[in-house]
């Protein structure tokens, strides 16, 4: 059972500095307010971009591909509109679609949800579910959703990408609306895992992109959407500037401290935001200052 305050889970009921809806709330007439209901919403508008051939995409143009880098949910909004001006409640075909990643499919989801003042997070991580045939272990890169499940008292985890043809190519053996523990890992529990020596730094990643630094930087995107900033998974600032084999002794207890905190889960929200907030080699600055890391030297 969850120690949530009230205050507290007002915190994540209200929309962050990226899940504001800004002129767009006739798009969101007539939203269902449960977790199947906004999951289908959410698939009905967004188009994963790593999946778009198998929905009959054979090439996105440029102009296309370019929107999984919109950060805000109000961009993502006035793309879609400009896609397809009709409420978020009616399906795209897939041509369409909002072009993104699991990162838009997580925080679509959280900010919808918060738009009707249930709460929401998006949560930054590691799926060990997306590469069935694979012998050893595998921890891709992958955001989800939770949402408050008032009546239960628990956070829920969701992971709105999965749909009904994801789900049948990968094998999954598991509810994507209420995931069970060890599908999902956090950031916060895998730099604990490669911290530990309980996992392969080298097992974790996406691609040819792998190792300590990319769970340092899920780490901190973890911490960040914890506190309400969804930021792209290429997005670096802080301490994701900074290469593990560069770092101070108190770099890592930084780190260690940050991961710890995350783990402890909402007994500690107000020392794990407080961290956060004070903390400038972990703190989001201004979004226009975040710099894009697939082109850091």
């Amino acid at each position: 059972m969850s120690i949530l305050t009230r205050e507290q889970l007002a915190y994540y009921a209200a929309p962050g500095i990226m899940t504001g809806i800004g002129p767009h709330a006739d798009l969101l007439a007539g939203l269902p307010s449960d977790a199947p209901g906004l999951v289908r919403v959410v698939q009905g508008v967004l188009l994963h971009v790593f999946w778009t051939k198998a929905y009959g995409i054979e090439s996105l143009p440029p102009e296309r591909q370019s929107d999984i880098n919109r950060r805000s949910l109000s961009e993502m909004l006035a793309r879609a509109r400009a896609l397809d001006p009709r409420p978020l409640v009616e399906a795209r075909p897939v041509e369409r679609k909002l072009v993104g990643n699991c990162r838009h499919f997580s925080t679509l989801l959280a900010g919808l949800f918060r738009h009707q003042g249930i709460p929401a997070r998006a949560r930054c991580g590691f799926g060990t579910y997306f590469t069935p045939d694979r012998t050893e272990p595998h921890y891709e890169d992958h955001w989800v959703a939770e949402y408050w499940d008032a009546a239960a008292e628990r956070w829920v985890m969701v992971d709105a990408q999965l749909d009904a043809s994801q789900r049948e190519a990968l094998r999954i053996d598991f509810d994507p609306l209420d995931m069970p523990p060890g599908r999902f890992v956090t950031g916060g529990e895998a730099w604990q895992m490669i911290r530990g020596g309980r996992a392969n730094p080298d097992h974790f990643g996406i691609f040819d992109m792998h190792g300590v630094d990319f769970v340092k930087g899920n780490l901190l995107r973890d911490l960040a959407a914890l506190s309400k900033v969804e930021t792209l998974p290429w997005d670096g600032w802080g301490l994701g500037m900074k290469y593990s084999g560069r770092f101070t002794q108190a770099n890592l207890d930084l780190l260690d401290r940050a991961s710890a905190l995350i783990m402890a889960g909402d007994a500690a929200f107000e020392e794990r935001q407080a961290l956060y907030a004070g903390t400038p080699d972990l703190c989001v600055p201004n979004p226009a200052a975040l710099v894009d890391l697939r082109s850091f030297g």
